[in-house]
Parts: C-alpha cells; sequence; structure tokens
C-alpha cells in the first residue's frame, strides 16, 4: 500500500469521481486538476486531509497544494484512479474550456514570459552590479568609483555590459522565440524574425528620440521609403511581430502541399512577417507600448503617484490570486527600457515581503499546530524569496485576515517606495533579496520600505490573529466536551478488554469507529503519545485528563494503518486531527476497532449507546463526587 494511497482514493472522491476529470498532472509542489465541474469538488474535505496543504483555482485549473512529497502522491492517485497522468501543457489545454478571454489572455502571456524571467533577473542583478562597481563614487572624496581607480573592475564593468546588451536590447529575439515555443511552429523563424528587428544596420531604437527625423536611415523603394529603425528593448512591438509570425506559418503550413512545405511554409510566413514587423505592427506596437509606459510612469511621477501606489500596493496580491499579473512584467520591462529603470517592481518585491510577513505571524499564532506548520513555514520563506502563491492559497486566502493584513502594509510601504521614487534596474528577484535589483542611491528608502512592509503587516495579523483564532477557556462546570470519534457510542463496561471494562484506568465510554480520523475532544495539551500512533493522552487546562485509545490490542500492529498529527508537548485546538487510522487495515489483522476514551483524572460518568458524530456534545452525563 503506497503512503499516499488513502489520501489520494479520498481525494478522488472530493474532487468528484473519475468522470469529474478531463486530466491531471503535478508540478514541484501541487496536484494539478483539468476538471469537468470544478462545483463539484469539495474544498473543505480536501483541506481536511492530512497531506493536503491547501486549495486554489488558477487560470482554469483546481490545484491542490500537497509539498515536497507531491511525486510520491501522484503516483498514488494515478494508481487508485486509474486516470493516466498526462504532461502540464495538457492540463492547461484541457482546463482552457473552463477559462474566460481575459484569463486565456493572461494566461498566454504568462506562459510566454515565463521561459524569459530567469535571463531578466539575471540581467536585472548585472546592472545592479555595474551600477555598484563604476557609477557610483565611494572613492577620492565622491570623485571616483572603482572602475576609476582599479583596472580589473574596470574590465569587469565593461565586460558585464555583454550581457546587459544581450539581455535587455536584444530582449524582442528571446520574445519572439518565446511565442513561436508557445503556439507550435518553428523556433528558428521565430529568432531570425527578432534578429530583424534588433539588427545592427538598424538605427538603434535608444537612439531614436535623440535622432533628428532627416537623419533617421530608410530604405527607399522608390514608390514608397520605410524607415530603418531598430525595436530594441521593444515588448508589445515584438509580441505583435511574433503572432503575425505564427499565424502566417500555420497559414501556409495547411494550404500548402506536404511534398513542397519545407520550401514554401518558411519563406512564405518569414519574408511578409519581418515586412509587416517594420511597416505595420513595429510602429504600431512602438506606440502601443511607449503610451503605456508613459501613462504608468506618468501615474506614478504625479502628484496623485502615492494614491496610484497605494491602490496598486493593495490590490497586487489579489491580481496574482488571478493570474493578471503576468500583464507587469511587460509594463516593466517596458518601462525599464524607457526610462532606464521601474517604479512598479520594487512595489512587487514589497508586495512579496508584506504577504509573508503576514504568514510569519501566523506561523508564530500556530505554533503549536504541527500540521500549520507544515504549511505556514514553507509558505513565509518562499514568499520571502519572492514566490507568493503558497502563502496566498495556502494560507492567507485561508484565513481571509492575513491576507487583508499583508495587503494593508503592501499599501504603505508601496506608498513609501514611491514617495521616495525608488527605482528597480529591471525585473529582479522577489521579496527581501529584491534590493539586489534596487539602484543603489535608493537602497535607504527600499530598506525603509521592506521594514514597514515586514512589521505592519506582522504586527496587525498577530493583533488579529490573537482575537479570531483564540480558544475560549472553558470551565469545567460547562461540560464543553465533544465527540472525538465517529461511529456507536458504548459504556466502557461492553469493552472486551477488563482493564478498560473494569475501570482500572479510570471510568469513561467507547466508540466502535465507522471513519478514521480522531479529533481532539477539548483544546489542551498533548501530554502523552504512543510510539505506535494508536494511543493519545491530552490535558485541558482546568486538569481534566483523557486517554485516547485506537482500537484493541493495535498495539501489535507497530504503526501500521495509523497515521499521527501531533506529538508530546503539542497544544491542540478542539476538533484539531489527532490520528488517522485504516479502519479496513485493523479489522483485516483481526483486531477490534473499539476505541475507549478514559478519564485518568478520576471523573466519573454516565453514556448510553447511541450513534455519535464527530463534534457531538452531550454524548455523556457527568456524575459522582469529581462533578463541579
Amino acid at each position: 500500500m503506497g503512503k499516499f494511497e488513502k489520501d489520494a482514493k479520498d481525494l478522488l472522491e472530493y474532487v468528484g469521481g473519475k468522470e469529474n476529470i478531463n486530466a491531471v498532472s503535478h508540478c514541484v509542489t501541487r496536484m494539478r486538476f483539468a476538471l469537468v465541474d470544478s462545483k463539484k469538488a469539495d474544498v473543505d474535505k480536501i483541506e481536511s486531509l492530512p497531506s493536503a496543504k491547501g486549495t486554489f483555482t488558477q487560470s482554469g485549473q483546481f490545484q491542490v497544494i500537497i509539498g515536497n512529497e507531491v511525486s510520491e502522491f501522484y503516483n498514488d492517485f494515478v494508481k487508485v484512479s486509474g486516470i493516466e497522468g498526462v504532461s502540464k501543457d495538457a492540463v492547461k489545454d484541457a482546463s482552457k474550456t473552463n477559462q474566460t478571454w481575459l484569463q486565456k489572455m493572461m494566461g498566454a502571456l504568462g506562459e510566454i514570459f515565463a521561459p524569459l524571467i530567469p535571463a531578466l533577473i539575471c540581467g536585472g542583478l548585472i546592472l545592479g552590479f555595474r551600477n555598484i562597481i563604476g557609477e557610483i563614487n565611494f572613492f577620492n572624496n565622491g570623485t571616483q568609483s572603482l572602475a576609476d581607480i582599479s583596472q580589473f573592475w574596470a574590465g569587469t564593468y565593461s565586460f558585464l555590459w555583454l550581457i546587459g546588451e544581450a539581455v535587455f536590447h536584444l530582449l524582442p529575439v528571446g520574445i519572439v522565440w518565446s511565442i513561436t515555443k508557445k503556439m507550435g511552429t518553428t523556433e528558428i523563424l521565430g529568432i531570425v524574425l527578432g534578429l530583424t528587428l534588433v539588427s545592427p544596420q538598424l538605427l538603434n531604437g535608444f537612439s531614436v528620440a535623440s535622432t533628428p527625423a532627416n537623419q533617421i536611415p530608410v530604405w527607399d523603394f522608390g514608390f514608397a521609403q520605410v524607415q530603418m529603425i531598430g525595436y530594441q528593448g521593444q515588448v508589445i512591438a515584438a509580441m505583435m511581430a511574433g503572432f503575425v509570425l505564427v499565424y502566417l506559418e500555420k497559414f501556409f503550413r495547411k494550404v500548402t502541399p506536404s511534398v513542397i512545405s519545407m520550401i514554401i511554409v518558411p519563406f512564405c510566413s518569414l519574408v511578409p512577417a519581418v515586412i509587416i514587423a517594420h511597416t505595420i505592427v513595429g510602429p504600431i506596437g512602438w506606440a502601443i507600448g511607449n503610451a503605456i509606459a508613459d501613462i504608468v510612469y506618468g501615474g506614478l511621477t504625479s502628484s496623485f503617484g502615492v494614491l496610484f501606489a497605494a491602490v496598486f500596493g493593495l490590490i497586487y496580491a489579489p491580481i496574482v490570486m488571478t493570474g493578471l499579473h503576468h500583464m507587469t512584467n511587460a509594463i516593466d520591462t517596458t518601462l525599464a527600457n524607457m526610462f532606464g529603470g521601474t517604479i512598479l517592481w520594487p512595489m512587487i518585491a514589497l508586495s512579496n515581503i508584506a504577504q509573508g510577513s503576514s504568514v510569519l505571524a501566523m506561523s508564530i499564532l500556530q505554533r503549536h499546530d504541527e500540521r500549520a506548520q507544515q504549511i505556514n513555514v514553507p509558505a513565509c520563506i518562499s514568499c520571502y524569496l519572492g514566490v507568493t502563491e503558497p502563502a496566498l492559497f495556502g494560507v492567507n486566502m485561508k484565513y481571509g485576515f492575513p491576507l487583508v493584513c499583508g495587503m494593508i502594509g503592501s499599501a504603505i510601504a508601496a506608498v513609501i517606495s514611491v514617495g521616495f521614487g525608488v527605482q528597480a534596474f529591471s525585473i529582479g528577484v522577489g521579496g527581501l533579496p529584491g534590493i539586489i535589483s534596487i539602484k543603489p542611491e535608493y537602497w535607504i528608502y527600499f530598506l525603509l520600505a521592506m521594514a514597514v512592509a515586514i512589521v505592519i503587516p506582522f504586527t496587525l495579523t498577530m493583533i488579529v490573529g490573537k482575537k479570531k483564532l483564540a480558544v475560549p477557556v472553558q470551565k469545567h462546570e460547562e461540560k464543553d466536551f465533544i465527540s472525538s470519534m465517529q461511529g456507536r457510542l458504548m459504556p466502557l463496561s461492553e469493552v472486551e478488554d477488563q482493564v478498560f471494562s473494569q475501570g482500572l484506568m479510570g471510568d469513561g465510554f467507547a466508540v466502535e469507529l465507522k471513519d478514521g480520523e480522531v479529533l481532539a475532544p477539548f483544546s489542551g495539551e498533548v501530554v502523552m503519545t504512543f510510539p505506535t500512533k494508536h494511543a493519545y493522552g491530552l490535558r485541558r487546562e482546568d486538569g481534566l485528563e483523557v486517554l485516547i485509545h485506537i482500537g484493541m490490542d493495535t498495539v501489535q500492529l507497530n504503526g501500521e494503518g495509523f497515521e499521527s498529527f501531533v506529538q508530546q508537548g503539542d497544544h491542540v485546538t478542539q476538533g484539531q486531527v489527532l490520528a488517522k487510522v485504516n479502519i479496513d487495515y485493523v479489522l483485516s489483522q483481526g483486531k477490534s476497532v473499539v476505541s475507549p476514551v478514559v478519564f485518568t483524572s478520576g471523573q466519573h460518568i454516565e453514556c448510553q449507546g447511541q450513534d455519535v458524530k464527530y463534534n457531538q456534545e452531550n454524548i455523556f452525563k457527568w456524575k459522582g463526587e469529581n462533578e463541579e
């Protein structure tokens, strides 16, 4: 039996069964489903699975966060479901039937930029390093830089531009290649088209603004002239040219006989695409890109800039949850190329930090909840490093208030960042390492904004969380005790084991299990766990103690068929899952699933046989001298 086979069976049921699954795959931490009807997925039950750390829906895919063991879980799921797994691309294609046109567009944009982001991050770091060694005058009373006083660093400064230029000036090559790759057309044609947009024969796109109109070179065809302008650093123009090539190739591939397609398709696709790129879509894309950049830059640097920043900082995390944040990559890159830096990226990095700080507070608030910590700690670390989805979907959105607290802190931090004009060289590392991408002259201001993005969400989440997550102290006379198991309730005297039936360990009751979960009957401390995972001792604040013993003679199973979620010293909340038992396995080994609950602190009760459900109150009556 696989480690996750039980959870895999349950997940199959909770997502609506095999017939509700179009396709399934997994990534590094998540199971990805393309469901026929996403409404059939029972989110509450799925998130109650021990191995599930949260769920969310994005780009039409229903995703279940499993964690580092997702590949093992996936194998067990494929085994129990009989559904053959497919690639992530196949799941994406299947899930598109559940997407709106806007989601499809944003998803496509994200898939185009995803392969480029590592190069953009690397380029941003290189520009930052070049600035430190060659642009900031640290020496000789602020008159010379490191490159000015050292030949080695001067050579390094010059050499690194080789990479920086390749990343940012020649970016259209990467964009057009990525489009052809995503759309399934000939990638080398995309590379060639991209190269025609940045050819050294053309006037460099960054020099156009400073070149008089009568000095811009042209191609003269007699009846018409076309300006020889390059599109270095242009994003929108390159994307439009890439899609022109893609659809031309698809058209000619469809209408051309296969015997001559190798000759006709490339020629008839590439040549018209280059002409259209330089005469129609290039100038249009340039104008659109410049307009977007001017609007964003103008808005951020205007007298209303801080208001724009506050709104952006507030809503960026929800934007990420919709997938619309991919649009900011194009805007960021255009800003960086047009103005030598971007004001937008620092706010994104600060939003990462703010949401991570909310998770950090949740981790402290739930420090006694081991299962919650399995989600909180990795989510906090990844968020501080710039990957926010585990934090957003696994923690902050689940509880609600941490998300809002993070949004508030992000908004305030964004106002500080924009108020001081903080700029990044380009898209860079997110989260705490984001400072590496920031221009050094803005480091102090960015550090101030970072401090705000840490302190405010953390403090607000702690304050709100202490109220939201607090377990009220219950007095003993309130008899606040719930059924921790589901099944047939029976007096302890009917248990076959005489140690329990004769009350040698104390009074209590037993439940013949009909479900495998065992919950905490009250909030308190775990004072004992047995190595074989079949017995647990709990103590309430008022001194009430119980022993929960799962099954009869189950110690002989050496933990097989049992799964524990707590350890000695943990604080548990009422209703929290303590353990799970595979009832079928226990019965197959000839063991009883009658499970005693004994009051080892001396209380006496009386109960009647009945069926009980989880969280049910008043399943017995207190009696005797210990009743208060």
